[in-house]
């Protein structure tokens, strides 16, 4: 059982930044692919960014790739997003997620969410 809550979230000004961090509890966070999903108003909840479980690999949806960046630091069962050049079509609620080994499309643990409002 792997329990995530997401903190970081907030208001923010068009072009500006904001990290995100996903604290996992548990033993085993090493051994876990960890996630970043989405879900704004009205619209389906979509993947944003994933590490591998040992954290050599990441990869992101085409509409943040260079601008947000995944990272994990396994000492601290914590893994992290940060968004920069953020716009208003980022504006969403922002979701941890972690399944065992590889992420899927719909990963076993999710987190409560965090707002993220992106003002233009």
């Amino acid at each position: 059982q792997v329990q995530l809550v997401e903190s970081g979230g907030g208001l923010v000004q068009a072009g500006g930044s904001l990290r995100l961090s996903c604290a996992a509890s548990g033993r085993t966070f090493s051994s876990y692919a960890m996630g970043w999903f989405r879900q704004a108003p009205g619209k389906e909840r979509e993947f944003v960014a994933g590490t591998s479980w040992r954290g050599g690999r990441t990869y992101y949806v085409d509409s943040v790739n260079g601008r947000f960046t995944i990272s994990r630091d396994n000492a601290k069962n914590t893994v992290y997003l940060q968004m920069n050049s953020l716009k208003p079509e980022d504006t969403a609620i922002y979701y941890c997620a972690a399944q065992l080994r590889e992420l899927g499309p719909s990963p076993d643990y999710w987190g409560q969410g965090t707002q993220v409002t992106v003002s233009s």
